[in-house]
């Protein structure tokens, strides 16, 4: 890969155009696409530290790119790409079964700047020379911060457009992370905020008020429920997260066992399990951010079909599609650089773990200049909205609107909180990934959050 990077360093200095756009990185056509886009769009490489090179794919608003905002898109795992955001929610492309590609009406550049970034090295086409894959929450944060900086330094037009950080699961560190780096950072980044869609924030209450779903939503029975009362409760006050009374322990195994184990969907409670009951890399990848105190044994995944996608995802059409020769050479991906999967198995299984709450990162940020949203769809039990309603009252803000609902097309499309710099938010009927579940609900969420509107 020697040649690449020399190639990537001389072509950093080919920028042209009035508005700074990076040449060498820009897609002409797309295998699959019948029509021609209304906007711009690059895909390349952005120079994430010493050897890491992050895959990114950025695309123009379709309504004003000199005045919409920058918006960076981050998958979580940790270890799933970002190429789940662009071709399967809310990227301006999907993916049919027979290779072919359509524009999709809710796409978030309808209304800003879209970037997605593979991260961290080793994710979908992102790779790091050292082909030494291990790293830690801090270093992705930083690995992040300087993939945004080289980011500004191919596309300088855009340096003055506000500037969003989104981030979606695991994404949920990533995203508070990355932020207080930009906030605390000596850089000229517009920075106005961030966004967390079903974010793991605390895992000790994404734990607790898992357990609260899953019995009010019929997944044990009473006598299952009065033995996690008995055995994890006293004096009013529940602890499932870490308690070591061997019998408790026991009875929240149990109760694991009947959510993640018997065929239901974790993403989706209501959702069909796509290929039948069974699980791989994306569901190990999110069920080993469960319950991680107690050390549970889990069950030997399935082997998929195709790497890294689980029989409930569909990701068939992605591996597909960006697996062809075709593709990979429209979107600039070099012949030497590894097939994409939807999440990289060994990145996951080397990935250090070292927040386990957001708190401070959220103190931090609610003291700068930046407003915060947080929502999640209402089904999904990988980062239930219970708990991500929870984070959000810890925080103790000043509350400005009670829990009410809110509206999409004259329906109830969910319901939400407001506090002074933070908005809660949840999504009726939509499981993890909400602009995949909910296009029309989640197009509406992101354009009143950028423009500060009322609900």
């Amino acid at each position: 890969m020697g040649l690449w990077r020399s190639s990537l360093l001389l072509a950093s200095l080919c920028l042209i155009g009035s508005r700074g756009q990076y040449a060498p990185d820009l897609v002409t056509s797309l295998p699959g696409l019948s029509q021609t886009p209304s906007f711009k769009q690059w895909s390349g490489y952005l120079q994430a530290g010493p050897g890491k090179y992050f895959h990114y794919w950025f695309v123009e608003s379709q309504n004003d790119p000199a005045s919409d905002p920058v918006v960076l898109w981050l998958n979580g795992g940790p270890g799933c790409s970002s190429m789940e955001g662009m071709l399967s929610e809310n990227g301006p492309f999907h993916l049919n079964a027979d290779g072919t590609v359509y524009m999709n009406e809710y796409s978030w550049n309808k209304v800003a700047n879209m970037l997605y970034l593979e991260s961290p090295a080793g994710v979908g086409f992102s790779y790091s020379s050292s082909q030494n894959y291990a790293t830690s929450d801090p270093q992705v944060a930083e690995d992040n911060y300087q993939a945004l900086l080289n980011f500004f330094q191919k596309f300088p037009s855009f340096a003055s457009n506000d500037f969003y950080v989104f981030a979606e699961s695991y994404g949920g560190i990533y995203a508070p992370t990355l932020s207080q780096k930009i906030a605390s950072g000596s850089n000229q980044i517009n920075f106005k905020g961030m966004g967390v869609g079903n974010g793991m924030s605390s895992y000790e209450l994404n734990d607790q008020s898992l357990i609260y779903f899953g019995y009010y939503h019929g997944l044990f029975g009473d006598n299952l429920w009065a033995e996690l009362n008995q055995y994890c409760c006293s004096g009013g006050s529940c602890n499932f997260y870490s308690n070591g009374d061997s019998n408790c322990m026991n009875t929240v195994s149990q109760a694991l066992y009947l959510i993640q184990d018997i065929g239901l969907n974790i993403y989706s409670l209501y959702s069909q399990c796509w290929g039948g009951v069974g699980y791989s890399a994306r569901y190990a990848a999110d069920l080993s951010n469960l319950f991680r105190h107690y050390n549970f044994d889990m069950k030997a995944p399935v082997e998929a079909s195709i790497p890294g996608v689980p029989p409930c995802i569909d990701g068939t059409n992605s591996y597909d599609w960006l697996n062809r020769v075709d593709v990979r050479a429209a979107l600039h991906i070099p012949s030497g650089v590894q097939n994409w999967e939807l999440c990289s198995s060994a990145v996951t299984a080397l990935y250090q773990r070292s927040y386990h709450d957001m708190t401070s990162f959220y103190q931090y940020l609610l003291q700068q200049n930046l407003r915060i949203l947080v929502y999640n769809g209402d089904t999904d039990m990988a980062c239930n909205f219970i708990g991500g309603k929870w984070f959000v009252e810890s925080l103790q803000q000043q509350q400005l609107k009670q829990y009410q609902p809110w509206y999409f097309n004259n329906q109830v499309a969910g319901y939400y909180e407001q506090y002074e710099k933070i908005t809660f938010m949840t999504v009726k009927g939509s499981g993890h990934m909400v602009p995949q579940y909910k296009p029309g609900p989640a197009l509406h969420l992101f354009e009143t959050f950028l423009k500060n509107s009322n609900n």
